[in-house]
């Protein structure tokens, strides 16, 4: 049994390796390659953005978007010339005219993909609020701490095979 385990974890950890290959950036290239062309060709302008209704409170929910994938930005609700200059680069990242302007659908590309980044890092967490109150009181019984990823897992399922638990 325990030769099986071990099997379909070295498996696993092939089947991950693979999948790391892509890198950090896997992101970005599905967004650039799911863009539709006809969403790339309409420049954004101040009229597009206008008809979006952006009001202080949505540029600010902009701001904090973009700061939240990486673009950082001050939230002031106001797009001045630093906020045009991290609008240009967003969308220079994910194919779009480099214009500092949005469009309807660009908007709607940014919060779909604020959201998706938000879901990333909150599924990609694996410390619970129980864990973390354990390890500050150190709670008891032995626990495994591994770093994730193939090294923990590997290190997980040997530490299994020869008895430490």
């Amino acid at each position: 049994m325990r030769v099986f385990i071990l099997a379909l974890s070295v498996l696993a950890i092939l089947a991950g390796a693979n999948v790391a290959k892509a890198g950090p950036s896997t992101t970005d290239r599905e967004l650039v390659a799911s863009l539709d062309s006809a969403t790339s060709a309409d420049e954004a302008t101040q009229e597009t953005e206008d008809q979006i209704g952006l009001n202080k409170a949505k540029r600010r929910d902009v701001q904090r978007r973009l700061t939240g994938i990486g673009f950082d930005t001050r939230v002031n609700g106001r797009f001045d010339e630093q906020a045009r200059t991290v609008i240009a680069r967003w969308q220079a990242a994910r194919g779009y005219p480099r214009t500092g302007f949005l469009n309807t659908l660009q908007h709607q590309a940014l919060l779909t993909e604020s959201v998706s980044a938000a879901h990333a890092s909150v599924s990609g967490s694996d410390t619970s609020d129980d864990d973390r109150s354990a390890r500050r009181h150190g709670g008891g019984g032995a626990r495994h701490h591994s770093s994730g990823g193939p090294g923990g897992l590997i290190g997980g399922v040997v530490g299994g095979l020869f008895g430490r638990r």
